[in-house]
């Protein structure tokens, strides 16, 4: 089962993010999605990090196998295509300007208000171009099918394939 919705981090959330990452996770403010094994795919983090920094991308792709397979597409030039249909697609334009609005109001949730370095700013080259599959699939997630087309359309390309997150490599959590 898909977990969807916002949930508070337990420190074996932390845990399996910083194994996962490889580092500490900095900023978390929550799980924002899971994967079907349980375990965080998609953090929800702050609009500043802890030491100050600015930080637009609220939703963070955690699990090294979607970002792996994201990463694929991008090198197979699925970002250009997306670009360019979204050049010529006048509704998927407005669908996707809806999705950057969607994101910024997510952030606004969070307190973004005290960041003015990344005000209006979304993730992933919303609202105008395609420019990060994993910031656009993090908030596919995190806010449900039919808020991020292109987010929902990578997650559509990756389960074609039969890959991730048909399957989860992690098993369950321990």
């Amino acid at each position: 089962m898909v977990v969807t919705g916002s949930t508070p981090a337990t420190q074996a959330d932390l845990d399996s993010i910083a194994e996962r990452l490889g580092r500490v996770p900095r900023g978390v403010v929550a799980i924002a999605h899971r994967c079907r094994c349980g375990r965080p795919d998609v953090v929800e983090t702050a609009p500043r990090l802890p030491d100050g920094t600015p930080f637009p991308t609220t939703y963070y792709l955690v699990d090294p196998t979607a970002a792996g397979a994201i990463s694929t597409l991008e090198a197979e030039g699925v970002m250009r295509e997306m670009s360019e249909q979204l050049a010529a697609d006048p509704d998927l334009a407005t669908a996707y300007a809806a999705a950057h609005e969607d994101y910024l109001r997510r952030r606004a949730a969070l307190g973004d208000a005290d960041v003015p370095e990344i005000a209006g700013i979304s993730a992933g080259g919303m609202p105008s171009r395609v420019k990060c599959l994993h910031a656009l699939v993090g908030h596919a997630l995190a806010a449900g099918p039919g808020v991020n087309p292109l987010g929902d359309q990578t997650l559509q390309r990756l389960a074609a394939d039969g890959g991730w997150p048909a399957v989860c490599p992690h098993g369950p959590i321990a």
